[in-house]
């Protein structure tokens, strides 16, 4: 449709100039059809040739500057048409224009005053009267408005039904998460029922006897203590089986906290960094397995919320403690004061209560720097134990 307007411009240009050579008025219209392409050009910085969202999502200073443009469009072309009538089928494209710029009866008026313009010009260039030029324009207008309103309507139709599969989709994956995290749930109450509880219930039982017969019978009495200690070994066997069940994979055969985050990615969009800083520490399995969780979930969020291209992930061991700050360059947003009750945008998914969560029973700390355009920092302090 741009390519179509500004063709149209530049053939009326050009047969005005061959047919008016040397006008007085000749100035006028190359400096008007200058004013009309730049004008033009300049719709999309004000949203004017873009498909308009429905008026109730647009904010009003953006429809209102999509509006003065089209008027200051418009006006232009009639002042051309009066001074060149050939300049009149310019007016095709502007009628889709109009449609996608104004509601659908503003638009209808606009489109028939543009129709109105065409059809005087035309009978203006005739040396006769010719019925097509009468009806043609309004044929054209007819057409164009009609093909925009079909196309609209399968546009929306499109959109309802891609809003329907994203919900439904979404209800899917929270179904089946909550399924999920329900079978997990089961499947960790048998374990520990069949090995853990049984495990204790027989310590238990063992131990009462040997208290029972520890003064009257010492060798049975010592014979049930050692089958204790025999099982309780199986059951701290089973309860090691189990952590390790639910490790997080990266950290297994042996693959440090820094080698796994330097494998972390947050999509093909985004380029992560790895940056390690300090002597590496010994640290307990449960705090590599909760820092490597707290940046895959930070890196989940810069994906899905931030609109980030980079992301830099900093592991640092100040001695007495481990530091993991995430930061990326996307659009940021305003944090709530410290102690304030409002939660941030990313408070209200799961991601960030998550990783507080797992920084608290760590007896760490967490905190947050981020401001609307110049991205987001997330640092996680855990305290390390000292060391004899």
């Amino acid at each position: 449709m741009h390519a179509a307007f500004f063709l149209l411009l530049g053939a009326s240009v050009a047969r005005f100039l061959l047919r008016h050579p040397g006008e007085p008025r000749t100035p006028w219209i190359i400096a008007l059809s200058i004013t009309l392409a730049l004008l033009y050009v300049l719709g999309p910085a004000v949203g004017g040739t873009a498909a308009a969202p429905p008026e109730r999502t647009t904010p009003a200073p953006t429809l209102h500057r999509r509006r003065l443009w089209l008027g200051l469009v418009v006006a232009t072309w009639v002042v051309l048409v009066v001074l060149a009538p050939s300049f009149a089928w310019c007016a095709v494209p502007l009628f889709f224009t109009a449609l996608r710029t104004l509601p659908p009866r503003a638009a209808a008026a606009l489109v028939t005053v543009l129709t109105v313009f065409v059809v005087a010009a035309q009978l203006k260039l005739s040396t006769a009267f010719d019925p097509n030029l009468l009806l043609a324009p309004p044929a054209i207008a007819a057409l164009a408005t009609a093909v925009f309103i079909h196309m609209e309507r399968q546009a929306q139709a499109q959109r309802a039904l891609i809003d329907d599969l994203i919900r439904t989709r979404r209800e899917l994956a929270a179904t089946e998460r909550r399924e999920g995290t329900l079978a997990e749930r089961q499947r960790l109450s048998m374990e520990i029922h069949d090995t853990l509880a049984q495990h204790l219930s027989s310590q238990q039982m063992l131990l009462q006897a040997a208290d029972r017969t520890w003064d009257t019978d010492p060798a049975t009495a010592r014979a049930h203590v050692r089958t204790a200690t025999g099982i309780a070994a199986r059951g701290l066997a089973e309860a090691r089986r189990l952590v390790h069940d639910l490790a997080p994979p990266e950290l297994d055969n042996g693959t440090g906290l820094a080698d796994a985050l330097r494998a972390l990615d947050a999509g093909p969009d985004i380029e992560v960094r790895f940056h390690l800083e300090g002597t590496p520490a010994p640290l307990p399995d449960r705090a590599e397995s909760a820092l490597l969780r707290i940046a895959q979930g930070a890196l989940a969020n810069i994906r899905e919320h931030s609109g980030a291209r980079t992301a830099a992930l900093t592991l640092s061991f100040l001695g007495d403690q481990v530091v993991l700050d995430i930061a990326d360059d996307g659009t940021g947003f305003t944090t709530a004061p410290t102690g304030s009750a409002t939660a941030t945008p990313t408070d209200r998914g799961h991601g960030l209560p998550a990783i507080r969560a797992r920084v608290r029973q760590l007896g760490g700390t967490l905190t947050i720097e981020s401001t609307p355009g110049e991205g987001t920092v997330l640092s996680a302090s855990i305290p390390l134990e000292p060391t004899g």
